[in-house]
């Protein structure tokens, strides 16, 4: 390896030493690899709303069946953006009798394996690889914090073209 070359460090996703099998709420952001914008489109004006694309639709599909798989989480709101998605997550106690025993990590992993799959399985993609490698969680701290994330998701597609994840076509 040359010397002159540093080795970038990934930065730390997970709040640390936080347990993430912990009941309560997970603002979750799920980016698409290189920021493609396949899930949907923006339209509409005043209040715009995403079109979901054939990718979108398979998105929200498994983003619909997450409690289905995993009865301790439930999907308490979520949008799926052009190139992201945005999910607020509610993991309830865990009795020990989950199967699969439920946490965030092992749930988003699931769901980006499901779109994957079946986007692959679906649409002519040159890159396979749908989703960026990893995911931006926030863990919800108060009831405060909880409405400020539900209004942001809901207001997400009128603030598109400003959002820092935008990026055109």
């Amino acid at each position: 390896m040359d010397e002159g070359k540093e080795i970038q460090k990934r930065k730390p996703t997970r709040l640390k030493d936080f347990d993430y099998n912990m009941a309560g709420a997970y603002f979750i952001t799920i980016c698409t690899r290189n920021r493609r914008n396949i899930l949907s489109t923006i339209v509409g004006e005043g209040s715009p709303l995403p079109q979901l694309s054939h990718c979108g639709k398979i998105a929200d599909k498994w983003v619909q069946r997450i409690a289905a798989k995993y009865a301790e989480i439930s999907v308490d709101n979520y949008v799926i953006m052009p190139n992201h998605i945005h999910l607020l997550l509610l993991l309830t106690v865990d009795d020990g009798r989950g199967d699969p025993s439920p946490t965030i990590v092992a749930a988003i992993g699931w769901l980006k394996y499901q779109i994957t799959k079946e986007i692959n399985e679906t649409c002519n993609m040159d890159d396979k690889r749908i989703f960026q490698r990893s995911f931006h969680d926030h863990v919800v701290r108060n009831r405060q914090d909880y409405q400020e994330i539900v209004k942001y998701i809901c207001e997400n597609p009128a603030r598109w073209y400003f959002d820092k994840l935008y990026l055109e076509d």
